[in-house]
């Protein structure tokens, strides 16, 4: 039974540094995958914790796993929600002077008397 304790350890250590090493790279985005390693790993680190009453690793881990359920319910709202409806593209007619906020007016130029 000890055996297994001590592969939930190392198996969340796997979880969480091969997340972190994965969105430090590069090759993964910090959304879904990387919580949900996240928060397998502060599981297997609770479990293996406790076994060791290592009470401080414990609470760390709990807080771990709360940030990464709440990370994790965030993204799923923010799916379920409509997204929001796409403006209809500007279009600049021939000849017709721009009037959206990158329009650039001109001065007009004082009359030269010689």
């Amino acid at each position: 039974m000890e055996l297994l304790f001590e592969i939930s350890g190392w198996a969340g250590a796997v979880a969480i540094l091969s997340a972190y090493l994965a969105v430090s790279m590069g090759w993964l985005k910090a959304g879904k995958g990387f919580q949900t390693a996240n928060l397998l790993g502060a599981c297997a680190f609770i479990i293996n914790g406790a076994f060791h009453e290592a009470w401080p690793s414990v609470v760390t881990n709990i807080a771990w796993f709360i940030i990464s359920a709440v990370s994790l319910l965030r993204m799923r709202s923010t799916q379920e929600s409509p997204a929001p409806a796409a403006e209809a593209p500007q279009v600049q007619f021939p000849g017709v002077p721009e009037t959206g906020q990158l329009a650039i007016v001109e001065a007009p130029r004082a009359a030269s008397f010689t």
